[in-house]
């Protein structure tokens, strides 16, 4: 019956079939203010790795630690879109 339903929909609006994603919309929102939110953090997180290895007390995981973060958040959409090609979706 909803099988049904759908199919008329389609055929009578197949406008609605090619609108946008929600999830789609909702990550890329959920992306940029993630990013808007952590641009500071990551500055100071620099600066501060900066800091710590001026004066010989910075640990080399911690500063690992800043440059993956660093890539994962500002670099997401990039990772996705590569992983996405690797297996043609």
């Amino acid at each position: 019956m909803w099988l049904l339903f759908l199919a008329a929909l389609c055929a009578l609006a197949p406008e609605l079939t090619f609108a946008g994603s929600p999830f789609a919309t909702g990550a890329n929102a959920t992306q940029q203010q993630l990013t808007s939110i952590l641009t500071p953090i990551a500055a100071v997180a620099v600066m501060v790795s900066g800091a710590m290895a001026w004066f010989g007390r910075l640990s080399w995981w911690w500063m690992v630690a800043v440059v993956i973060g660093t890539v994962l958040v500002f670099g997401g959409p990039q990772i996705v879109s590569w992983i996405r090609g690797l297996f043609g979706v």
